[in-house]
């Protein structure tokens, strides 16, 4: 990030100063210089409006999450995802620490936790590393994670929708139906993939520990600390009964399918009702449960807070580089080539930077997320709006996740993980176009939908 911040301020300084010494403006006019220096400053302002906006929203939503997490929805979705990956892992042993990792960081992602997901994929990839008999060398396992967690089916996009209400959008949670379906593409093209390729790059796969199972299982528990025990316990009931069989897994994939063209044909009429049952539904489950959800909503506020405070410095700096770089004339100058050929496809000139930038950071894409929807000439429920929200929530920081993941392990041969990655990403981008095309540019597209739905079946 330090080099694309660094190159983002240089290449606007030089446009501008090129277009200072070159250019006659009129007289009163201002120059070139002169507007990236007004860039500069409004951009700031406009961060720490952002910021202060995105604080209570932020804590709602975090609130909302802490009540349902101690409720254990985390691990009921872990729980319902365990049998479908213990058939997508079957080199990772039933009961390893690493299967426990994987299905809480994947149920995190579910929800749109990626604070919370992060720390059980590291612990995954350690896990999966003491299976590894090639040191340095990624499996065909850690592969696959990688592969499903930057591509994960993602529910509820939590951080995008809260951006989107900040940005004073009249429907912040318009992209639940078009980010379920554009994750739902691009998991399944990760996983293809992953297993397809693996091939090509010959066979690296774990192999199941040479000890005693519940003995190996011991002895790399006792290296974690005792909240990851207990956390990850949790995700491993099935050993001992407590999780859900396969037909209720199963039930909940067809729930989750059928769930996809409900929300593409009625998305517009169920967006308005999703906030609001979110907030009752989450809280009716925490109380149900057991939980103290008014402390507990009052944790994850104070959670949510600290965590809008800390990204402030982040946004300043990412939002003054993109004001300098569109101030500056830069992104005309650059993405016009571009756009011209990217918009027949419906990616316009406005968010064909957030497409280029997603897999390279995560915090550049946020800040032109944010750029992008707080621009008066776009707005959060513009077309772009919609579509740049969408690939916020629908697609991954491919190189910050293999440089993070593999780094925490050492491993030096990513293989087949990279060329996994990025068609994940670009299935996402391009699942996101077709989506946000359906709902947002193309008229009646709803009922041709439905009519098309209602002749397969009956056909």
């Amino acid at each position: 990030m330090n080099a694309i911040f660094f190159f983002i301020v240089l290449v606007s300084f030089l446009i501008a100063s090129w277009r200072q010494i070159t250019e006659t403006v009129a007289i009163g006019a201002p120059t070139a210089m002169e507007i990236l220096g007004a860039g500069v400053i409004e951009s700031a302002k406009d961060s720490v409006t952002l910021a202060l906006g995105l604080i209570g929203v932020m804590a709602l939503f975090l609130g909302l999450m802490k009540v349902a997490e101690n409720g254990g929805l985390l691990t009921i979705i872990a729980k319902l995802m365990r049998p479908i990956l213990l058939r997508l892992f079957p080199d990772v042993p039933d009961g390893h620490p690493a299967m426990g990792a994987m299905v809480m960081n994947l149920s995190a992602n579910v929800l749109g936790l990626g604070n919370a997901a992060t720390p059980f994929g590291i612990r995954a990839m350690q896990e999966l590393d003491r299976l590894n008999p090639h040191k340095g060398t990624a499996t065909d396992s850690m592969v696959l994670f990688l592969a499903i967690n930057t591509s994960s089916i993602t529910i509820l996009p939590t951080g995008v929708i809260a951006l989107r209400a900040a940005a004073g959008s009249n429907d912040p949670a318009g992209i639940v139906p078009t980010t379920l379906f554009a994750t739902f593409c691009s998991t399944l093209v990760a996983i293809l993939a992953a297993k397809s390729l693996a091939r090509l790059w010959g066979q690296n796969s774990t192999t199941s520990p040479k000890l005693d199972e519940e003995k190996e299982v011991q002895s790399l528990q006792a290296q974690l600390s005792t909240e990851e025990v207990n956390v990850i316990n949790a995700a491993t009931a099935a050993d001992h009964g407590h999780a859900f069989p396969f037909w209720v897994t199963l039930l909940a994939l067809v729930c989750l399918l059928i769930l996809i063209p409900i929300t593409i044909i009625h998305g517009s009429t169920l967006s308005p009702w999703i906030i609001p049952t979110l907030v009752l539904g989450l809280l009716a489950f925490g109380y149900i449960r057991g939980v103290e959800i008014y402390s507990s909503f009052v944790d994850g506020a104070r959670e949510g807070f600290e965590v809008a405070v800390r990204i402030i410095p982040y946004l300043v700096a990412i939002l003054v580089a993109i004001g300098m770089f569109r101030a500056s004339g830069a992104m005309d100058l650059i993405i016009g080539p571009f756009s011209a050929i990217t918009s027949l496809i419906g990616l316009p000139a406005d968010a064909l930077p957030m497409a280029m930038l997603r897999p390279l950071s995560g915090s550049g894409a946020y800040g032109i997320l944010a750029s992008t929807i707080q621009n008066p000439a776009i707005g959060p429920d513009s077309y772009t709006g919609y579509l740049v929200s969408t690939l916020q929530g629908s697609t991954e920081t491919t190189f910050y996740v293999l440089a993070v993941y593999f780094g925490a392990i050492q491993i030096r041969r990513i293989r087949h993980a990279l060329a996994v990655g990025l068609l994940a990403d670009i299935t996402g981008v391009a699942a996101a176009i077709i989506i946000c095309s359906f709902f947002y540019t193309i008229p009646n597209m709803h009922t041709f939908f439905m009519v098309f739905i209602f002749y397969i079946i009956t056909h």
